[in-house]
């Protein structure tokens, strides 16, 4: 049962997006791909019997046969009727919108104006509950050009009333202001058959208009005074202007047509207000295409600015937020970087070592093709796993030489204390998954490591990648009372604590890491350079290549100086 829902859910999605993409295709004038999309939605709700949609896909059908062929106005008709039917039956407000909605236009292009308008009120009605496809304005749009008389104009491309709706609908597709702000512009430009339009946003606290749009020209900032300008003019009074006639207006300054040769002749200038009448900005609309801006264009602009101000404002708080976010980021990172440092201060032998471990994650982290977010995780919890070591005495972390079975104890405490100090300043869940993750990289896959004696996926997949990469960097980290252990030892140790001490399926994938990333790893020890022309001829072996050539006494001569020039790095002993 599940697995059916399932699928009825994923059809029911693929449908309706395929009906909105047929919208879009209408506002395009592209009513051969819209019939094409909506006979496709068809069919997924065919699939799942979704009456309400087949409806729907029916009664736009019926409309878009009428667009592409008046003289298919009886199977128009046919289409309707069955929308209505299946409407009427299934009782969806949706269904009975989109009929009333098809019917109201399908009778305005005949000429049956009164019966379009009893379609259309309906439609506005039903609206007024549910509106899944973003018809209302269009409705309402629909009704003022009956009432007023207008004719029916069957183009749908460059409609005043879908502008509005595609701003409607940039409310809640955008986020970032400047796109929004060229959204808006080019929006507004087509619905007033303008040449250019420029969206100005008010900064309160340095009192500045700025806008990154500028049609028709490059795109670039452009800030002045809020006191300047047409535009700083009506952010200050709150007055329209409608000027018919630029050069003869004392207030339009000329200077910048003569700066840029472009020649303005009309001009709609209108101040952009938030529901609490608060000017936010203004619209400066240019060059009519036909005549001058009439009282029929600034009620259109006093509507694009309803939609636009909430975007607008939506999209500047969306900044703020991302703003705070990147501050408490960076803030979070000094933190934990702060506290990495620390233990490199009392721990000389080993400093360093919580840098490379988070780079060796990141490589196995990479090669596994894990997401930005879990990457991000497990290179904090690199950083701070060693955190615990605050709380080991120093004679036991800064002994050179064997430690004691009593010292060795001692020393495995601080995983614990890793835990304790990140869980006490826990702050959110992912700070939880990053304690979890850093406590665990003495766990052992068979259940034998340390502290809590997880195995297998009781410890979290982050811990894995960890011990790795812990144990990796250890064993192959110079000490004051040892040296690297040759490489082939290092890996031996890989392969044979394989499904005991690590995960087999990680050691496997980080054994295919190609090794001059992992010498770049080696190279932050010393901070010795590579030579560009080695590090591209290492790129193409990996750890188990080098492991195998080192183990095999018949290699090639190829073999052994790939061999002496990874041995040549990861001694360290490299002549700058």
């Amino acid at each position: 049962m599940k697995k059916l829902e399932e699928k009825d859910n994923n059809a029911g999605s693929e449908g309706r997006a395929l009906i909105r993409e047929a919208l879009n295709d209408l506002h395009k004038n592209n009513a051969t791909k819209a019939k094409e999309d909506f006979n496709s939605a068809l069919n997924c709700f065919k699939k799942i019997n979704s009456i309400p949609y087949i409806s729907v896909c029916l009664s736009f059908l019926g409309l878009t046969n009428y667009i592409i062929d008046k003289s298919n106005y009886q199977n128009s008709l046919a289409l309707m009727h069955d929308g209505a039917y299946m409407a009427d039956y299934s009782n969806s407000v949706t269904a009975k919108l989109v009929n009333e909605f098809v019917s109201g236009s399908i009778c305005y292009a005949e000429g049956n104006d009164k019966v379009a308008l009893l379609h259309y009120e309906n439609a506005r009605n039903y609206a007024s509950e549910e509106d899944e496809f973003s018809l209302s304005t269009y409705i309402a749009g629909r009704i003022k050009q009956i009432k007023n008389g207008e004719n029916f104009s069957i183009s749908i491309q460059n409609d005043p009333l879908i502008s509005l709706v595609k701003i409607g609908r940039s409310i809640t597709a955008l986020t970032d202001i400047n796109v929004l702000l060229k959204v808006i512009a080019e929006e507004t430009k087509n619905a007033m058959q303008a040449d250019r339009c420029t969206v100005f946003i008010y900064d309160k606290e340095k009192d500045e208009l700025w806008s990154k749009v500028a049609l028709g020209m490059d795109s670039q900032e452009i800030r002045f005074p809020a006191t300047k300008g047409l535009a700083g003019y009506v952010v200050k009074t709150g007055e329209t202007l409608n000027i018919a006639d630029a050069y003869n207006d004392l207030r339009f300054n000329k200077d910048v047509d003569l700066k840029t040769g472009y020649k303005t002749k009309t001009i709609l200038c209108m101040p952009i207000k938030n529901n609490n009448q608060e000017i936010i900005g203004a619209f400066q609309v240019l060059n009519k295409a036909n005549g001058t801006f009439t009282k029929n264009d600034e009620d259109l602009l006093v509507a694009i600015g309803g939609s636009a101000s909430i975007a607008l404002e939506n999209a500047q708080l969306f900044e703020q937020q991302k703003q705070l976010y990147r501050e408490q980021k960076e803030l979070f990172e000094s933190f934990i970087n702060t506290l990495a440092s620390s233990i490199d201060a009392r721990d000389k032998i080993t400093a360093g070592h919580s840098q490379r471990v988070k780079l060796y994650a990141m490589l196995l982290a990479n090669a596994l093709n894990l997401d930005e977010k879990t990457k991000e995780l497990i290179e904090k919890a690199a950083i701070l796993h060693d955190i615990g070591k605050i709380g080991i005495r120093d004679s036991v972390l800064q002994k050179e030489g064997k430690l004691t079975p009593e010292e060795y104890s001692h020393i495995q405490e601080h995983v614990k204390i890793t835990h304790n100090i990140l869980d006490n300043i826990s702050m959110s869940s992912d700070f939880r998954i990053i304690t979890e993750i850093a406590c665990t990289h003495h766990e052992k896959y068979d259940g034998n490591g340390y502290y809590r004696h997880l195995k297998g996926e009781e410890i979290p997949y982050g811990g894995r990648i960890l011990a790795v990469a812990d144990v990796f960097d250890a064993i192959t980290s110079r000490r004051h009372y040892r040296d690297k252990m040759p490489i082939k030892n290092v890996i031996d140790i890989l392969i044979k604590d394989s499904g005991t001490h690590f995960d087999k399926s990680l050691v496997d994938v980080f054994l295919k890491i190609s090794v001059d990333k992992i010498i770049k790893v080696f190279l932050t020890e010393n901070h010795h350079s590579f030579k560009k022309e080695d590090a591209e001829k290492l790129s193409r072996y990996n750890l188990l290549d080098i492991y195998n050539y080192s183990v095999n006494e018949n290699i090639d001569s190829e073999e052994k100086n790939i061999i002496d020039l990874f041995n040549y790095y990861y001694s360290g002993k490299i002549e700058e």
